[in-house]
């Protein structure tokens, strides 16, 4: 039987830092090449240095026909790392985190927060209306908290002087280092996500202290617990970063939240951490108007409103 771990901690606690190199291997660059919609398998190409010569090796692994789209792959690559490397040296970018965890425990469909025994959020989570691949059931975020006593984590992480710096770069008219810089620091906040995560785990949080894992293995989740980010398919509903962003006191890492629920910089993340061991990630996927319904009503909010807000899965 599972038996919930205290973090080390209760309450929250803001930390900024300059020192982005423990990071810096935890970013995933198949995303990057996403962002700038070139496709392929280019796994393995942040092993090889920037010369004519593992530029020509690389370029030999694929097809003539795919050959010039590796090659661009390969010039976004090292502008990309060449730019980070830079901006690690002279500190224009600063990592900031917030995180908070609360005794929880479920409540149906919901999960309560507690903060020196009281209520500080009931947050509805929505159920799968059909199985996942990997379950027999449906699943929703409060399977995975205790009804009785249990723990839950909230957290922020954001990368702050991408935004100015990337402005400062369309002002003298190089909108490519502009984007590249932009790019970059969306994937600097998923690796510090991830860094962040397994620092939780291991350390800060405490419940998976022997967990020795590979990047690799990081990267296809394999570790226990899961950190579901707010709007994503576990969570889809975009308001509760409301809730969440008093709680974790965003101002305090610089954090701006915009009236559609949109995070300031944009190279931001924000969402929960779950410890238990049997939960994994998932998406709701469509929802009907009787679980919209269900869903506005434990929300206090009306079903119109919830609509808005719930638009991608209904």
């Amino acid at each position: 039987m599972y038996e919930p771990i205290v973090p080390s901690f209760l309450g929250v606690k803001h930390v900024d830092s300059a020192d982005i190199q423990p990071v810096l291997p935890y970013i995933d660059w198949t995303y990057f090449f996403h962002a700038w919609r070139v496709s392929g398998n280019f796994k393995g190409i942040e092993k090889m240095c920037n010369c004519e010569s593992c530029r020509q090796q690389f370029l030999s692994r694929f097809p003539l026909q795919e050959q010039e789209k590796a090659s661009v792959a390969w010039r976004l690559f090292h502008d990309a790392r060449e730019l980070l490397g830079r901006l690690v040296t002279e500190q224009r970018l600063t990592l900031r985190s917030a995180l908070c965890f609360l005794e929880a425990r479920s409540d149906g469909d919901s999960i309560l927060f507690f903060d020196k025994g009281k209520v500080v959020l009931r947050m509805p989570t929505l159920r799968q209306q059909h199985p996942s691949e990997r379950s027999s059931f449906c699943l929703s975020l409060s399977d995975f908290i205790s009804p009785k006593s249990d723990y839950i984590g909230l957290f922020c992480v954001s990368v702050a002087g991408a935004q100015s710096l990337s402005e400062e770069f369309r002002r003298k008219g190089d909108d490519y280092s502009s984007i590249l810089v932009e790019s970059v620091s969306d994937r600097l906040a998923e690796a510090f996500s991830e860094w962040l995560h397994r620092q939780v785990r291991k350390h800060i949080w405490g419940y998976a202290p022997e967990e020795e894992l590979t990047l690799e293995e990081i990267r296809k989740c394999r570790y226990q617990g899961i950190r579901p980010a707010i709007g994503y398919p576990s969570l889809p509903d975009q308001s509760l970063i409301f809730e969440v962003g008093k709680i974790l006191q965003l101002d305090r890492i610089g954090v701006q939240l915009t009236e559609n629920g949109a995070m300031r910089p944009n190279s931001t993340i924000c969402g929960l951490y779950i410890s238990h061991p049997q939960s994994n990630y998932f998406m709701v996927g469509r929802i009907g108007e009787d679980q919209l319904a269900d869903y506005a009503e434990r929300r206090g909010k009306s079903k119109e409103e919830m609509r808005r807000w719930l638009a991608g899965v209904l």
